[in-house]
């Protein structure tokens, strides 16, 4: 199982947020590019960034900001948050982003989601953020009716291979990540999911693994010093994996 750190960004900054609630945001650093070099000298192979001002723009908001993270480091870079076109999806392959992560748009549009991944193929994602069992959107802002295991097999069913599901209640928390609904997405077939929001302990890192899961995203646990980078990559077996 793969590990990506998270840099979620607002106003350029390394930030934050305490159940996708953007009145509550810690900010932990000026600089992003520092923290993905830091990372990544820690023997991480992928990043999970956030453009947290674009998701709830609906443009992409620190576009500068993340070619500077890309070109500051050698990790494969997913990015999120504000991806609603065509434009946006190659401006960010040009910067060097290598995958990047639908949401509101894989809701509102999924034709052209369908399209995206017919012609992407694997560099497309799907986020799917869950807020009692219902997707949100516009950065978390809106809730909408959709069950959010539902969309999951949608997505599935109209070409979509990864997706980062998001337990909104966990996301910042610390209170661990929603184990029983990750068992039950690993039981999909046919999707690589990435577990997010509150993995905070490397038990829960070796579950997710034993769960056959595509990848884990930390944040929080790793900025507080709650678990470190290295001994995740371990948990995860990424360590054996990539050497």
């Amino acid at each position: 199982m793969l590990i990506f750190p998270a840099i979620d960004i607002i106003g350029g900054q390394a930030v934050r947020l305490f159940q996708g609630d953007y009145n509550q945001k810690q900010v932990f650093g000026e600089d992003p590019a520092v923290f993905a070099k830091s990372f990544e000298d820690a023997g991480a192979s992928c990043l999970h960034l956030v453009d947290l001002d674009g998701a709830k723009a609906g443009a992409p908001q620190n576009f500068e900001v993340v070619r500077r993270i890309t070109s500051g480091c050698g990790l494969f870079t997913e990015l999120g948050g504000g991806i609603r076109d065509e434009a946006t999806i190659e401006r960010y392959f040009e910067a060097g982003v290598g995958r990047v992560i639908l949401g509101t748009a894989a809701l509102k549009n999924p034709a052209f989601t369908k399209a995206m991944v017919q012609k992407y193929g694997e560099k497309i994602a799907v986020g799917v953020d869950a807020r009692d069992g219902k997707v949100a959107v516009e950065g978390w802002l809106q809730t909408s009716e959709a069950d959010s295991m539902e969309f999951c097999v949608n997505m599935r069913d109209i070409g979509v291979q990864y997706i980062i599901y998001t337990d909104i209640s966990r996301d910042g928390a610390q209170k661990g990540a929603n184990l029983a609904a990750y068992e039950k997405l690993s039981a999909i077939e046919g999707l690589s999911i990435t577990a997010s929001g509150g993995v905070s302990t490397l038990a829960e890192i070796e579950t997710l693994r034993q769960m056959g899961l595509y990848a884990a995203i930390l944040g929080k646990a790793l900025y507080t010093g709650m678990l470190a980078l290295g001994d995740a990559l371990v948990a995860a077996g990424e360590r054996e994996e990539h050497k």
